[in-house]
């Protein structure tokens, strides 16, 4: 007893590695065309999306002119590159943080600063001088009282 395998003029029924879909369309594939043309952008959109090309020169022209706008563009750039400030001046006008550290740790180095700004301020008022001393030193004159409300 021999198996369909066996014989090589046998036809292939249950092999998956073989495409048996038919070549033409089908009306399935027609409808899903007809579904995608119908809820195809519109021209316009695809300008706005920038898909599309937003110009009314010739087909044969629009590469080139895609070119020299990107070209003025990229001259402008350089024009306004060469013009800008250095790091010096920013720091000096106070845009740029005079600071060696990196960037994710400018925040809290700034914040560092105002506290020990602040505790020395504390420690500087703790032993600042009384108004009596401020006589006998001569800054202050007998009648002046900076405590005192005016």
């Amino acid at each position: 007893m021999a198996s369909s395998t066996d014989n090589p003029t046998d036809k292939p029924t249950d092999n998956p590695s073989i495409d048996t879909t038919p070549i033409s369309p089908t009306l399935e594939r027609q409808t899903s065309l007809e579904k995608h043309l119908q809820t195809r952008p519109e021209e316009q959109d695809l300008k706005n999306r920038h898909i599309l090309l937003d110009t009314t020169a010739a087909p044969a022209l629009q590469a080139r002119a895609a070119e020299l706008e990107r070209q003025r563009i990229t001259d402008n750039l350089k024009k306004g590159l060469s013009k800008r400030s250095g790091k010096e001046e920013l720091v000096e006008k106070n845009i740029l943080p005079d600071s060696t550290a990196a960037p994710g740790l400018q925040a809290q180095q700034r914040e560092l600063q105002k506290h020990m700004r602040a505790n020395s301020l504390e420690k500087q008022l703790q032993s600042r001088p009384n108004p009596e001393d401020l006589v006998k030193g001569g800054i202050l004159q007998k009648d002046e009282n900076p405590l005192a409300d005016s």
